[in-house]
């Protein structure tokens, strides 16, 4: 990971590279609100810690160690044109980050975080792909940048299976990620998810496993 330890409350002001090593639990809520409009929510709880650079004589510690809530977000999702034989769905999302644990810059946000971003769909015989790429505003440094982009692919191979590949990427920080869902049965399915980092900045291996409940409300 790379830091500066004036970011971490250590006054030097010069990009290092640390090991860092995290664990994260998150809880996830989605709502259809129409055939357009979809609302999420997201809040993690973190364990992270960060191994100080050889060549950093800033007076962080050597291991830097963070817990508690992670990032708090709701994001809306609308989908402004179907698919259909000619064109491909488009669709944009609109994410707020909220701040927390402002007193633990390795795991908070200090201030509000915003991301707009805009996509495509298209469905073919072999599999379904997805592009999509998103600005990004942080209040902290009233920086507007260029945000997330991704090109998707999702393929149900069985009744019960369905594999996703995936190039995604945030400036120079880009991985591949890799994912097998089983979906036990109409209402549950499991996701055996891992991300591996294709440049230098983005994290090594990130593995991830999840249970996703889809429960019909009328």
């Amino acid at each position: 990971m790379e830091y500066k330890p004036a970011e971490l409350g250590f006054g030097l002001d010069e990009d290092f590279r640390g090991r860092f090593r995290a664990s994260e639990g998150l809880m996830f809520v989605s709502y259809g609100v129409t055939d357009w409009l979809a609302v999420e929510l997201e809040a993690a709880v973190i364990k992270a810690s960060l191994y100080k650079s050889p060549n950093d004589p800033s007076a962080m510690p050597v291991k830097l160690t963070e817990s508690g809530l992670g990032d708090r977000q709701i994001q809306f999702d609308l989908r402004w044109l179907r698919e259909n034989d000619r064109r491909p769905e488009v669709f944009s999302y609109f994410e707020v980050v909220f701040p927390s644990n402002k007193t633990k810059p390795l795991i908070g946000t200090s201030d509000y975080e915003y991301k707009f971003g805009t996509g495509f769909i298209r469905g073919f015989k072999w599999g379904t792909l997805i592009a999509r790429a998103a600005l990004e505003y942080a209040k902290a440094d009233s920086k507007l940048d260029a945000g997330e982009w991704a090109v998707e692919y999702l393929k149900r191979v069985s009744s019960a299976w369905r594999v996703y590949l995936g190039v995604e990427g945030t400036q120079d920080e880009i991985e591949l990620i890799a994912e097998a869902q089983w979906h036990v049965s109409k209402n549950v399915f499991i996701r055996l998810n891992n991300a591996f980092g294709l440049t230098s900045k983005a994290t090594d291996w990130a593995p991830d496993v999840g249970i996703m409940f889809a429960l019909p409300v009328r």
